[in-house]
């Protein structure tokens, strides 16, 4: 019993880990999106004014 609560602790922490990993990349795309945009409107501001 307890090599099986072993392998589903492990189990468990390994999906949540992942989980993780795929949210914190998912953000760190999103904010260079986001910075990407704001200088894209920046350029297009500047561009605009001349």
């Amino acid at each position: 019993m307890k090599i099986a609560s072993a392998i589903a602790v492990t189990f468990i922490l390994t999906l949540t880990l992942s989980s993780c990993g795929n949210t914190i990349r998912g953000m760190g795309q999103d904010t260079a999106n986001t910075v990407n945009a704001t200088q894209n409107a920046g350029h297009r501001v500047a561009n605009a004014a001349k």
